[in-house]
């Protein structure tokens, strides 16, 4: 017994020492990565190949349409515009869809992936803090009674409505001891959504002229915005965004349980608030502009977790970059499969959007 444990520590590289390879058959050349060290690759590499794939779909959202268009006529209406036809094309209607394709896309990402964190709920989105009602209530009211008939002016009663929803929710669920724990945040808004949804149906069976002009908002659409409404959505995605990059620390915290994370000298409720309020702003702006959008702020921030691992200061940028180029993507799918004419962007993002969600949700069962 000690000759043969003798032989096998001289087979054995001494510690901290490589064999270079010719050790023992089977044995790995070196030291295995950690997990941490993978993860970190991950990151980095798949940041340059997002951006690269965003610039990719940017190009092919200004050249595909009913009418396409060539690589060099898009780079002339970019940089020497000459102003023909097709350069007015690309300039007056497909950059705002595009630039508004984008910032939706982002936005509808990052709302998800914080009322994920928020509510610790992996199939929390955006419309469980009833959003999308209160929004959708809002247009309702802005076509049936102001006469609205423009998307510049359905945003800002859909980015009010939305609003008020939302302070309501957040209102509702703190009454109680406690304050306003996740769960009641997500009984308060799914509460107040049905609630909201049950009035705009009724509005909506009672004047069917209100319902003309709905039915093309709620499906979800990027198609007739302008640059205008790109403008006027923008400051408040960029004030949600500022906001949700202030909650990451917090959030990291949060994910123990408030109490963990309160031990940790987190504020809990201050957090919890100034995410409610971001998810507010990105999802009311995003939903005022294009309408509601399915899927996007629910399967995105898988994708996103899976790449980044737990830290929420790369979920955010992941979860931003992947819903700008899941919802980009799908508005060129939408308008090459039906050409002359276009599927909405919210009936394509369901079809791409389920699919993916029940793969990562067979994954994470298999990891278990």
């Amino acid at each position: 017994m000690e000759t043969v444990d003798a032989e096998h520590r001289q087979l054995r590289p001494p510690e901290g020492e490589s064999d270079g390879g010719a050790g023992v058959a089977g044995s790995p050349a070196g030291p295995r990565p950690s997990r941490s060290g993978r993860r970190r690759r991950r990151r980095i590499r798949g940041a340059p190949l997002g951006l690269a794939l965003i610039a990719l779909a940017a190009l092919a959202s200004v050249a595909v349409g009913a009418k396409p268009i060539a690589p060099g006529v898009v780079f002339d209406a970019l940089f020497a515009y000459h102003g023909t036809v097709e350069e007015q094309l690309v300039r007056d209607m497909r950059l705002p869809r595009t630039g508004l394709g984008l910032v939706a896309g982002a936005g509808l990402g990052l709302a998800g992936a914080l009322m994920q964190a928020l509510t610790r709920n992996p199939l929390a989105d955006p419309g469980i803090m009833g959003v999308n009602a209160g929004a959708s209530a809002a247009v309702v009211v802005a076509i049936g009674f102001a006469g609205l008939q423009t998307f510049v002016g359905y945003v800002w009663f859909a980015l009010a409505g939305a609003a008020a929803v939302t302070g309501l929710v957040h209102l509702i669920g703190a009454i109680g001891p406690g304050g306003a724990t996740p769960a009641r945040l997500v009984l308060a808004g799914t509460a107040v959504a049905a609630a909201l949804t049950a009035l705009t149906s009724t509005v909506l069976l009672m004047r069917p002229a209100v319902f003309d002009a709905f039915r093309f908002w709620t499906v979800g659409s990027l198609a007739g915005r302008d640059a205008q409404v790109l403008w006027q959505v923008l400051p408040f995605v960029a004030a949600g965004v500022l906001l949700a990059v202030l909650t990451t620390r917090p959030l990291d915290a949060m994910a123990m349980g408030d109490e963990g994370a309160a031990a940790l000298g987190a504020r809990v409720r201050v957090t919890r608030v100034l995410g409610v309020l971001a998810v507010t702003l990105l999802c009311g702006a995003v939903t005022a502009a294009v309408g509601p959008i399915a899927f996007v702020g629910l399967a995105v921030p898988h994708i996103a977790r899976a790449i980044s691992g737990p830290d929420h200061r790369w979920i955010f940028f992941y979860a931003a970059l992947l819903g700008a180029l899941l919802l980009l993507v799908a508005d060129v799918v939408g308008r090459a499969v039906a050409r002359p004419a276009e599927l909405e962007v919210g009936i394509v993002t369901a079809f791409l959007g389920a699919p993916a969600l029940v793969v990562l949700t067979r994954r994470a069962r298999r990891r278990r």
